[in-house]
């Protein structure tokens, strides 16, 4: 009785241990069949891109979708007339695939400041201070792209007045 005891206890383990064993050889690497590009990463199936690159297999440069000719309208803070005016955003030259080059810029009757350099990351525009065209003005701010609008906030300053003009606005 007890050698049948044994055997049956042996049997279960052994089917334990068999199904232990088809279990794990049955679980499918969600990451397999999956490319992500661009030095992207594939963590349960999706990749995480790099910085400047989206989409599902991180082949889509993320500053596409910033460049193109857009119709400007800003207004400076406390104003009540816009500035209307055509902008362009450009891919930047280089390898730094953030980048972006935005002429025809920032400009009114007094001023007109631009090409400028920017950088891209996801949705969001972001122009470190600087004195494009080595002009007495310089600029920096930031926009949001949403809904293929680009919704700015930027700042103007006379560097040798050191006056400055705040300026919201939206581009499509």
């Amino acid at each position: 009785m007890k050698f049948i005891k044994h055997i049956g206890l042996a049997v279960l383990l052994a089917i334990g241990a068999s199904c232990a064993v088809f279990y794990t050889s049955c679980t499918k690497d969600a990451c397999k069949d999956v490319t992500c590009n661009n030095g992207g990463t594939c963590s349960g199936g999706t990749c995480t891109c790099t910085t400047g690159y989206e989409g599902t297999d991180c082949s889509t440069l993320s500053r596409t979708k910033f460049v193109k000719s857009w119709s400007a309208s800003d207004l400076i803070t406390g104003g009540s007339t816009p500035l209307s005016y055509t902008a362009n955003i450009a891919a930047g030259t280089g390898s730094d695939v953030t980048q972006v080059i935005v002429g025809n810029s920032f400009s009114d009757n007094f001023f007109t400041v631009g090409p400028i350099t920017a950088t891209v990351t996801g949705s969001t525009i972001t122009i470190p201070s600087q004195n494009p065209d080595g002009n007495k003005y310089s600029v920096s701010g930031t926009g949001t792209l949403a809904n293929s609008i680009i919704t700015w906030s930027y700042t103007i300053k006379n560097d040798s007045t050191s006056a400055t003009q705040v300026y919201s606005g939206t581009w499509q």
